[in-house]
C-alpha cells in the first residue's frame, strides 16, 4: 500500500512499546503479538511517531544518517506498510 508521506502516523491505542538498549519491542494487545525492531527500526519508529508527517520523519532521518535518499524512502515506506498492516500504527485523519 502506498501511503502518502504527507500523512501523519499515530500509535494505535492497543499498542504498547518498550525501548530496550536502543531496540524496540512492540505489543499489539488485540492480537497479542509481539514485534521487534532493531536499532535502526527503533530510530525510524521514534521519528515516525514523533513527527508531524512521514515526510518530516524522512527528512529528519536523512539529516541524521549517511544514507541514499531512495534507500531511506523505500525502507521507511516498507516499515510504515508493515506497522499499519500489523495494527501497530494508524494513519491520522486529516
Amino acid at each position: 500500500m502506498a501511503i502518502s508521506f504527507d500523512r501523519k502516523l499515530r500509535v494505535a491505542p492497543d499498542t504498547l512499546i518498550n525501548l530496550i538498549e536502543g531496540e524496540a519491542v512492540l505489543l499489539n494487545l488485540k492480537s497479542e503479538s509481539y514485534y521487534g525492531l532493531d536499532a535502526m527500526g527503533a530510530e525510524m519508529w521514534t521519528a515516525l511517531t514523533g513527527s508531524d508527517s512521514i515526510g518530516a520523519a524522512y527528512e529528519k532521518l536523512l539529516d541524521e544518517y549517511d544514507v541514499e535518499p531512495d534507500r531511506l524512502r523505500a525502507d521507511l515506506s516498507t516499515l510504515v506498510d508493515q506497522l499499519v498492516e500489523k495494527g501497530l500504527v494508524e494513519i491520522a485523519s486529516e
